[in-house]
């Protein structure tokens, strides 16, 4: 792809442009060294994490730890850590694929998993000075050493900067003296070091600092006991007290005041990486549910030929197919966009967090939507289970309870939903995205006549397209009208920017899903894809309806009298198929292929 092709792809920009589907990368176009790597990790799952399940559940704290040091010797914690460092130096979406597989077998694991080598690690890689990270990086990489994130406090959550941790300087300039307290830090019960924010005097910003702790010398750290959770029951969740605790003035993260500049960026991180990690659990869900409702029979019947149950069957797969196209989709523009930067002579370190940080709207959308989605998976699991799926014989009960968390950290899903928008009209103001330029376009469209001509929608997909530009027109003609009406004050209007955030959001997982299967129908056969075609179709189907109903909410909450009825207007025509699709058909094929391979097959 050549670079002007790649200055399309900017974050957020998958409004304004159209992308082609040969410009996004499937999980069918993995290289043999991802497919083997996919392929060691599903092996790991199904030797260390799945066959110990019950355990997990019953809070084995030290079987967590234990098979996070079987990770680290299989170099599954190194993925993404320079080699320089003592890591495997794989590429981002290299990164996203071990997240992936590897967090299905249970939530705490997954939780154990993504803390160390996300929250944990990537602080130093991404801030750490070149002795800090030689120092520190090498232990983490390899198990030898785990990290923790030490945030939130009582009374700084969503409000991440308002945390009451204090360092004082010494007198000798040499060492910071840390006290206050933290709550909810994953690890926390087996970690040898944590990342701690701190507010130095009376600092606008917090600061970051690398705390080593060692149980037998805690120097002023004291851990509160396991917290009993819903779910995720053996990851390690503890409070953090810190009683004048030293830490070299050397180990200071970035500069002062930066801290909360870290959190957001490691965060953007971690956001794609938590959509990554809801992926196979989705997958195995649905297979757990479909091998169930073949064996099971009421009525005589197995219970997957009845329509009701294939609904459910088929909503779920289409929902892992939209939430995979997704995430690789980002993680390849974050990959190219890394390379990019590295090319013009940015090192690894600035070009990764530029990397990440202009796909931040991207990492949010990706973050609520499959968040949501294993949920839903989870719950129609159990409904598929029936009786039997609320009891903790089966693995739909601890399913549903491991996915609950999913909604609430790296940032709870209202919080992402106003980021996601907040940050666009940022980049639009800076220019990094030209919403005003196509958002007038669409309101010169509402004033004029429209056409009544019918296309020829005979080519795949055709309409499907034509139907994701219309929602676009949609987002923009919703956010242009809600910015002219409140401007700067928009942020404050938070039921407007959700609702906004929801059709931003259904845009970019239907458009995948679509330009995924048109791909791979290029590749292979309408024939051969046709389940695929389904899914597609299904879930821009819902996306529409989901358009519908927030930009109305939306229109009827900013605008009235005329104004008010040509924005309804436009709405009408923006969500309205010249064809429908049956959906009850669609639902049908994609659920009699589920039961076919037995499994989610794609």
């Amino acid at each position: 792809m050549a670079d002007t092709e790649k200055d399309i792809l900017r974050g957020g920009q998958f409004l304004v442009k159209e992308t082609n589907c040969e410009d996004v990368f499937t999980p069918e176009d993995f290289s043999e060294e991802q497919t083997m790597m996919k392929e060691s990790v599903m092996e790991f799952n199904d030797r260390e994490i799945i066959p110990h399940k019950p355990r997990f559940e019953a809070k084995d704290y030290a079987l967590t730890e234990e098979v996070m040091r079987k990770a680290g010797d299989m170099g599954f914690l190194s993925v993404a850590v320079p080699e320089a460092y003592g890591g495997m130096g794989m590429g981002f979406v290299s990164t996203v694929l071990t997240c992936d597989y590897i967090s299905s077998g249970t939530g705490s694991f997954s939780t154990a998993f993504g803390a160390h080598t996300g929250i944990g690690t990537m602080p130093i890689t991404l801030y750490g000075t070149e002795e800090q990270k030689q120092k520190y990086v090498p232990k983490l990489a390899s198990g030898e050493w785990f990290g923790a994130y030490c945030l939130t406090e009582p009374g700084a959550g969503s409000d991440a900067n308002s945390g009451k941790t204090t360092a004082t300087l010494s007198d000798d300039g040499k060492s910071y003296k840390i006290n206050g307290q933290k709550m909810w830090i994953s690890n926390a019960g087996f970690c040898s070091l944590m990342i701690v924010f701190a507010r130095i005097e009376g600092d606008k910003n917090i600061t970051g600092f690398i705390v080593e702790y060692n149980g037998e010398n805690p120097n002023g750290i004291v851990l509160g006991e396991e917290e009993h959770k819903l779910g995720i029951r053996a990851s390690s969740t503890r409070q953090v007290f810190f009683n004048d605790t030293v830490v070299p003035v050397e180990n200071m993260l970035a500069g002062r005041g930066e801290g909360f500049k870290i959190a957001m960026n490691a965060l953007n991180v971690g956001r794609i990486k938590l959509a990554a990690a809801c992926l196979d659990s989705q997958r195995r869900i649905l297979t757990t549910a479909v091998n169930y409702a073949k064996e099971r029979k009421q009525f005589k019947t197995p219970i997957a030929d009845f329509g009701a149950i294939k609904v459910k069957l088929a909503e779920m797969a289409a929902s892992a197919y939209a939430g995979e196209s997704a995430t690789y989709r980002a993680a390849k523009n974050i990959e190219d966009r890394i390379a990019m930067r590295e090319a013009a002579g940015n090192s690894h370190q600035e070009a990764e967090l530029k990397g990440v940080e202009e796909y931040a709207i991207e990492c949010s959308i990706l973050k609520v939507a499959v968040s949501e989605d294993v949920q839903n998976a989870a719950d129609e699991g159990i409904q598929i289970f029936g009786g039997m799926g609320f009891s903790e014989e089966t693995p739909m009960e601890s399913a549903w309870r491991d996915a609950r968390i999913a909604r609430i950290y790296e940032g709870t899903n209202e919080i992402n939903r106003m980021l996601a928008v907040g940050m666009l009209v940022k980049k639009a103001m800076k220019g990094h995205v030209d919403l005003l330029g196509p958002a007038s376009k669409v309101q010169e469209e509402l004033m004029g006549i429209p056409s009544f001509e019918t296309p020829d929608y005979s080519e795949l997909f055709s309409e499907e397209k034509q139907m994701i530009a219309k929602l676009k027109k949609t987002f923009l003609m919703v956010a242009g009208g809600a910015v002219q009406k409140f401007g700067p004050q928009l942020e404050e209007h938070q039921q407007l920017l959700i609702a906004a955030a929801d059709i931003l959001i259904e845009i970019y997982m239907a458009e995948s899903a679509i330009l995924r299967t048109e791909k791979n129908v290029k590749r292979t056969s309408e024939a051969e894809q046709s389940a695929q075609i389904a899914m597609a179709k299904l879930y821009l189907y819902h996306a529409v309806d989901i358009v519908e109903e927030k930009g109305k909410e939306s229109i009827i909450s900013f605008a009235e009298g005329d104004e008010q009825r040509m924005l309804l207007m436009g709405l009408k025509r923006f969500t309205k198929y010249a064809n429908y699709p049956d959906i009850v058909d669609l639902r049908i094929e994609i659920a009699e292929k589920v039961k076919a391979e037995n499994k989610y097959c794609f």
